[in-house]
C-alpha cells in the first residue's frame, strides 16, 4: 500500500513533510553528458520562479529537468507532477494535489486547497508533459505563483506555457561527442565489452550525426546492437535516413529525425512486435502483463504469445519494466506510445482496442470492489492507485462515447471504495457528477451512482447535495432493493451527523434489516452497523453499541476486512473510555489510528486523534492532550466542518478542552494547541504509535514550566465520564 500522509493542512500551517525531499524517483540509468546545460539550468532555476524547458520529443527534456530539480534544495522539497497520462483538463489540479500527497475530503475546489497548502511553503514543482493541457496548466501555474511567493515551477513540454514571467529554456540535441558517450554507455548494457576506441568511434560518431544527437533516437539505435553489428547498424541508418530529404511533410528537421528514428525501429520490428506496439498504445501510464494479454491478445496475436513479444519490445528499449508497490509493471515512453497510436488508428483497430481496454478496467474495478471486503484490502488500494490513469481513460471513454453513459455511471460508482476508502472524494465526485449529467436510461446504474454521490457529499459536509441525490435515489428505488437499502442507510448517516439521533437509529436499523433480508454483506453494510452503534452510544446505550461493534469486529476478522474494523474499534474505544478503562481505550485507538492512517482516511484519522486527546488528559497529561487537539484542528479543514458541527460528535472534544484549560490555563493551552497545529500528521501519528511522547519543550520556543498534577487539581471534573452519555451504562468495550 502506498505511503500515506496525504493530509492537506489548513491555511498557514507548516508542511508536515518539510524535511522530505519530495517525490522524485531514483534514476534507473546513468545520466550522461549535458554538463553545460545542467549547470545553466540550475542557475536559471535559482534566478527565476517559472522556467519552461522546451524541445522536440526525445531530446531529453524530462531527464535534464529531473536531474536539475534533484540538485535544487528548497526547504519543502521537489515534487514531480506527470501530466502526460491525463486527458481531461479538469484533472490537472487533482494531479498536482495528488503529486503533493494532499488529500482533501471537503467540497472545496482543488485549486483553493492548493492555494492554502502552498501559501507559506518553499518548494519546487516540476510539471512534466503539459503540452496537450497547456491552457489548464498555464492557468493553474499563473494562479499558484500569484498566491504562493515561495513556489517555483519547472515546466517541461514541447511548447511554452505562454504566461507572464515565463523564462524559456530551449533544449537542443546533444553535441555529437556527448551523444557518442551516451551511445557507448547504453551499448555497454547490452554488450559489456563495448567501448569507444579507434575502431568503433568513427562509426558511432556517424550514427549520432545521422540521428542529430537526439538522445532517445541514440538509445534506440544502441538497443539494435543485440541483433546488428555496428557496421550493419550504420548501413541501415544510411538507407533509412536517405528518405528524409524531400518528404514533403513540412516538419522541422529534428522532428523528422525523431519520427524517422522511431519509424526505423518500427520497420526493424517483426509483424507481431509492430502489432503489439500499436495495441499497447491504448494504455495510459503503467500497465501489467494480465492487462496487456487481455486487451492486446487475439485477432492475429494469440494471448499466450503476448509475453514473448512484450519481452522482445523490452529488449529493444521500446517498453520499460518497472517495480512498483503493485508488482511488476510496464510503460512506453510518450513519444513511442504516440507513434504506436498513429499506427493503431491507421489500422482502423482503435475503437475495438479502446472497448477492450474499457472492458478490462471495468472488470478490474468490479473485482476490486468485491476484494475490498477481504484480507486483500491493502493490495486493492495499491492496485487501484497504480491503475488510476487507465481507470480514468476508461471512465472518459464511457462518458465520451454515445450510449455509454450508464457504463460510466456503473464504473464511477463501483469505485466507491477508492473515492471513500482511499481518500479520493473530490475526484470521485467529479466522475459521479459528470456521469449523472449524461443520462437516466439505465436505472440500476444511475441509482448506485446517486447513493455513492450522496455518500461522498455527506463525507464532504455538503448536506444539500447529499439530500438532492438521496431524494432522487429514493424515488427510483422501489423496484431495486439494494439501492433502496443504500438510500435509507445514507439518509440515516445524514441524520447521524446532523444530531437527529432517534431518526438516525431508526433509519440505520431499518437499512440494516433490509441489507440482511437481501443477503448483502460487505464493507458498507458493516459500516451501517457501526453508524447505528454510534447513534446508540450517543443516546447512552453503550452496551448495545458495544455488542454491535464486537459483532462487526468478529465479522471483519473472519473476512480480513480492516477499513470498517477501524471504525468499530473507535466506538469500542469510546465505550472503554466511558467505562474508565483508559489503557484499553488507548490500545483500541492506536489500532484504529494505524488502519485509518494506512488507508489515508482523513475522517477516521481525525476522529481517532480527537478521542485520543480526551483519553490522554484522562491519563493525566494535559500538555499532550492540547498538542493532539492542535493536530486535529490542523486536519479538520481538509475534512469539512469540524466534528460535522454536531454537538454529539463535539462533546468529547469540548470535555477535553475544558479539562485541559482548567489544568494549564488558557494561555498555555493555546500555546500547546498551536504547537500541535504546526506538527505534521506524519510526526503526530508516529508520536502516538511509538508508545512514547516527545518532550513537549521541543514544540515551543521556550522551556515549559512544571505542570500541575492532574490527579491533585482541585475541582477537576471527573474525566472518566463522557459528556454525551447520560445513562453511564458501562459495558465491556474490549469484549
Amino acid at each position: 500500500m502506498r505511503h500515506l500522509e496525504r493530509f492537506g493542512p489548513g491555511p498557514g500551517d507548516s508542511d508536515p513533510r518539510s524535511s522530505r525531499s519530495g517525490n522524485l524517483t531514483v534514476e534507473l540509468s546513468s545520466f550522461v553528458g549535458r554538463a553545460a546545460e545542467l549547470e545553466e539550468l540550475r542557475g536559471v532555476l535559482e534566478a527565476e520562479r517559472l522556467v519552461t524547458v522546451t524541445g522536440v520529443g526525445g531530446v531529453g527534456k524530462s531527464r535534464l529537468a529531473a536531474r536539475a530539480a534533484s540538485l535544487a534544495g528548497p526547504r519543502d522539497g521537489v515534487w514531480m507532477v506527470e501530466l502526460a497520462s491525463l486527458q481531461e483538463a479538469e484533472l490537472v489540479e487533482y494531479a498536482v494535489a495528488e503529486a503533493l500527497e494532499l488529500t482533501d475530503h471537503t467540497s472545496r475546489p482543488p485549486r483553493q486547497v492548493l492555494f492554502e497548502h502552498l501559501a507559506e511553503r518553499r518548494l519546487l514543482l516540476v510539471l512534466d508533459g503539459f503540452e496537450h493541457l497547456v491552457d489548464a496548466s498555464g492557468s493553474l501555474v499563473r494562479d499558484l505563483l500569484g498566491r504562493a511567493p515561495g513556489l517555483r515551477v519547472l515546466a517541461v513540454g514541447r511548447r511554452p506555457l505562454g504566461i507572464e514571467g515565463e523564462r524559456l529554456f530551449p533544449l537542443c540535441p546533444m553535441a555529437v561527442e556527448e551523444a557518442a558517450e551516451l551511445f557507448a554507455d547504453r551499448a555497454a548494457t547490452i554488450l559489456p565489452d563495448f567501448t569507444l576506441d579507434a575502431g568503433s568511434l568513427p562509426d558511432v560518431l556517424e550514427v549520432c550525426r545521422r540521428l542529430d544527437g537526439i538522445p532517445l533516437a541514440v538509445e534506440l539505435a544502441a538497443g539494435r546492437l543485440r541483433a546488428l553489428s555496428l557496421a550493419q547498424l550504420l548501413s541501415r541508418l544510411d538507407d533509412r535516413f536517405g528518405l528524409l530529404t524531400g518528404d514533403g511533410s513540412g516538419a522541422l528537421p529534428r522532428h523528422q529525425t525523431m519520427r524517422t528514428a522511431i519509424g526505423w525501429s518500427h520497420e526493424l520490428c517483426t509483424p507481431d512486435e509492430r502489432l503489439l506496439w500499436a495495441r499497447l498504445s491504448v494504455f495510459s501510464g503503467h500497465f501489467d502483463l494480465e492487462a496487456a494479454e487481455y486487451v492486446c491478445g487475439g485477432h492475429g496475436l494469440p494471448e499466450e504469445a503476448v509475453l514473448d513479444v512484450l519481452g522482445r519490445l523490452l529488449a529493444q528499449s521500446l517498453v520499460a519494466r518497472e517495480e512498483t508497490p503493485a508488482g511488476v509493471r510496464y510503460r512506453m515512453l510518450d513519444t513511442v506510445r504516440a507513434y504506436g497510436a498513429d499506427w493503431l488508428e491507421a489500422m482502423g483497430d482503435g475503437p475495438r482496442l479502446r472497448r477492450r481496454h474499457r472492458d478490462w478496467y471495468m472488470g478490474l474495478a468490479t473485482w476490486c470492489e468485491l476484494d475490498w471486503f477481504s484480507p486483500r484490502q491493502p493490495e486493492v488500494a495499491a492496485r487501484v492507485e497504480a491503475d488510476l490513469p487507465n481507470l480514468r481513460i476508461a471512465l472518459d471513454h464511457c462518458l465520451s462515447e454515445p450510449g455509454e453513459a450508464h457504463v460510466g455511471q456503473h464504473l464511477a460508482s463501483t469505485l466507491w471504495f477508492c473515492w471513500v476508502g482511499c481518500g479520493r472524494l473530490a475526484e470521485g465526485r467529479h466522475w459521479l457528477e459528470r456521469s449523472l449529467e449524461l443520462g437516466a436510461g439505465h436505472m440500476e446504474s444511475r441509482l448506485k451512482a446517486l447513493w455513492v454521490l450522496a455518500y461522498v457529499a455527506i463525507l464532504q459536509g455538503d448536506m444539500a447535495s447529499a439530500l438532492a441525490a438521496l431524494h432522487e435515489c429514493r424515488e427510483g428505488a422501489e423496484r431495486h432493493a439494494t439501492a433502496a437499502a443504500c438510500a435509507m442507510h445514507r439518509t440515516g448517516c445524514l441524520a447521524l451527523v446532523t444530531d437527529d439521533m432517534p431518526r438516525a437509529e431508526q433509519l440505520l436499523r431499518e437499512a440494516l434489516d433490509r441489507y440482511h433480508e437481501i443477503g448483502e454483506l460487505n464493507s458498507y453494510v458493516l459500516m451501517c452497523q457501526v453508524e447505528l452503534a454510534m447513534a446508540m452510544a450517543f443516546q447512552g446505550n453503550l452496551p448495545g453499541a458495544v455488542e454491535l461493534c464486537e459483532d462487526v469486529r468478529l465479522v471483519c476478522e473472519d473476512h480480513g476486512e480492516r477499513w470498517t474494523r477501524a471504525y468499530a474499534l473507535f466506538v469500542l474505544a469510546y465505550a472503554a473510555w466511558a467505562d474508565g478503562r483508559l489503557d484499553r481505550a488507548r490500545e483500541l485507538l492506536e489500532q484504529s489510528l494505524a488502519i485509518h492512517y494506512g488507508f489515508q482516511d482523513l475522517l477516521g484519522t481525525v476522529l481517532t486523534i480527537e478521542l485520543l486527546a480526551l483519553v490522554t488528559v484522562a491519563e493525566g497529561d494535559p500538555v499532550e492532550a492540547a498538542v493532539l487537539q492542535g493536530v486535529a484542528g490542523r486536519i479538520w479543514p481538509s475534512v469539512g466542518l469540524p466534528l460535522f458541527g454536531s454537538s454529539h460528535f463535539n462533546a468529547p472534544h469540548q470535555l477535553c478542552e475544558e479539562l485541559v484549560r482548567e489544568q494549564l490555563g488558557d494561555t498555555r493551552y493555546e500555546e500547546f494547541r498551536g504547537a500541535g497545529g504546526r506538527l505534521g500528521t506524519d510526526a503526530a501519528v508516529a508520536r502516538v504509535l511509538s508508545g512514547h511522547r516527545a518532550d513537549p519543550r521541543g514544540l515551543l520556543p521556550h522551556q515549559r514550566e512544571p505542570m500541575p498534577d492532574a490527579e491533585t487539581s482541585d475541582g477537576a471534573p471527573d474525566m472518566r465520564k463522557p459528556a454525551a452519555s447520560p445513562t453511564q451504562q458501562g459495558g465491556d468495550a474490549a469484549g
